[in-house]
């Protein structure tokens, strides 16, 4: 492509680096799941270049041998770096911090340190599907508070269902998607702070999935979880995996609030071997050499919101698009067009373009689909306008 536009400290949009024949030459899971004739607009990848901060820190990794195992505390630092300077928080003790695999085992971990067997684990659907399917696999009860009016989070519900969770001195935890997945939606400090006092009252423990945080919108405050009031208990899992691209190299922060350090103490050793080294190394990059990149990046997915309401007020003005706050994420809601409960099946077979079914993502999400915006805006283009060629013909999609 030419003419990328640059961002003011220079840094180029990495949205626009790529174009369709160079993106298929790629093996990951969003460009090989489906035949070569489907537009890929679903999972959480984007199509970017690395940022140059991260190639070098991984080519000079690679070219010195260094591809051990993992040690030190060089990433969590780099980290609570990032914190006090995007998010004024200086509340990362690198002492109550430990590396693990990647968030959602992190998470899993953390469950394990907070709850037992047959425990409730409290999530607000729509929300990530393997919140479902992790807390499943190690024997917890999954307990549903949809979201609220506006898809924010409901106090009142929240509060009903810790009081029955905890009934007769009973553990529960509460798995928080901050931003959330898929709706977008940045909790503020007066919601967090809620959910914090509510927790205390109860005795719930609060896990926070903070895994979104660098890829709010310029602007919209993000607010640590562990940086509110009453939220001492409470522990969190960061990682620079989705900000800067890095899924295929694993690494994460696991982060324990002052009332909470005990129970991180007494996490696993085994557990600090999992992360990949070189994930290590490329995350710290990134958070401490890679923020130039990620402010193009932020203004590029800004400027793909608004081309993607351009475009659905244009081919599909029945989809109800969610203003979203952050992530590069999309949450459409589907339903006008009468295309049944799963209508990312019927743009995948009749438009040939892949998003998210929004059926996984729990209670709320029948009729809805989730799509990635982290593309071109021509491949944002051609997306929509395939999912409008899906619909029937005697539909109108008005």
């Amino acid at each position: 492509m030419t003419g990328i536009p640059h961002h003011p400290a220079g840094e180029p949009d990495p949205l626009r680096a790529l174009d369709l024949e160079r993106l298929r030459c790629r093996t990951s899971m969003k460009w090989r799941t489906y035949p070569a004739d489907v537009l890929p607009l679903w999972v959480a990848e984007m199509d970017v270049p690395l940022a140059e901060a991260v190639v070098r820190a991984v080519t000079d990794a690679l070219a010195l041998g260094d591809t051990g195992y993992p040690t030190g505390t060089a990433y969590a630092e780099a980290l609570a770096a990032f914190a006090a300077d995007r998010w004024d928080w200086d509340g990362i003790a690198i002492e109550r911090t430990a590396i693990v695999p990647d968030v959602m085992l992190g998470v899993v971990e953390m469950l394990r340190l907070v709850t037992g067997p047959g425990d409730p684990v409290i999530v607000d659907p729509p929300v990530y599907p393997p919140f479902f399917q992790f807390i499943g696999h190690m024997d917890r009860k999954v307990v549903e508070v949809p979201l609220g009016p506006g898809l924010r989070l409901d106090p009142a519900a929240l509060e009903e269902t810790f009081r029955a969770a905890t009934a007769g001195s009973g553990r529960a935890a509460y798995l928080l998607c901050s931003p959330h997945n898929p709706t977008g939606t940045v909790h503020t400090a007066g919601e967090l702070a809620t959910v914090a006092a509510l927790a205390e009252r109860y005795g719930v423990r609060v896990v926070a999935d903070e895994i979104h945080a660098p890829l709010v919108t310029p602007g919209v405050p993000f607010v640590p979880y562990l940086s509110v009031p009453g939220a001492e208990r409470g522990l969190s899992l960061m990682s620079a995996s989705k900000g800067w691209n890095l899924a295929g190299l694993k690494a994460a922060v696991a982060l324990a609030g002052p009332g909470a350090a005990t129970d991180l103490a007494r996490l696993p050793e085994e557990v600090g071997h999992g992360p990949s080294h070189i994930g290590v190394i490329a995350h710290t990059a990134a958070l401490r050499a890679g923020t130039g990149w990620l402010d193009a990046l932020l203004a590029g997915l800004a400027a793909n919101r608004n081309l993607l309401a351009r475009l659905l007020a244009e081919h599909l003005p029945a989809i109800r698009l969610h203003p979203a706050e952050a992530t590069y994420l999309a949450w459409l809601d589907c339903r006008a067009l009468d295309l049944g409960d799963d209508p990312a099946q019927v743009f995948l077979e009749r438009g040939r373009v892949a998003v998210n079914s929004g059926l996984p993502f729990g209670t709320g999400g029948a009729g809805h689909v989730r799509l990635n915006l982290a593309t071109s805006p021509e491949i944002l283009t051609d997306g929509v306008r395939r999912m409008a060629a899906a619909l029937p013909p005697t539909g109108t999609g008005s």
